[in-house]
């Protein structure tokens, strides 16, 4: 490891999938719709106004990054948020936005 860097590459690496896969806005909405709420597929079509498929690929891609989980209910599959902790990562994200977008410092 390169002592200038406090993390190490896989580290970084891992990181750097992260936020590629948070940059998607639909990604997004369905956390943020699924935050202390299960939901099943045909909820989440309704309210975000996309394909069936859109919707289930993303909570798949969501799936992979174990940020989602699904379970059997009935004859339904609910998802919910499988680690809440995704949502420190977005409000940064969300704070520093809006200091860029009122063209203010930090802290203002």
């Amino acid at each position: 490891m390169n002592s200038k860097f406090k993390i190490d590459q896989q580290h970084l690496l891992e990181v750097q999938d992260i936020f590629k896969m948070l940059s998607n806005i639909n990604r997004l909405k369905i956390l943020y719709l699924l935050d202390n709420e299960s939901k099943t597929v045909n909820e989440l079509v309704e309210l975000l106004g996309l394909e069936q498929s859109a919707v289930s690929h993303q909570l798949r891609i969501l799936r992979d990054f174990q940020l989602v989980s699904v379970k059997q209910v009935g004859k339904t599959k609910e998802y919910r948020v499988d680690d809440p902790h995704i949502f420190d990562i977005i409000n940064e994200a969300v704070e520093h936005s809006d200091h860029v977008m009122r063209g203010a410092n930090h802290g203002e």
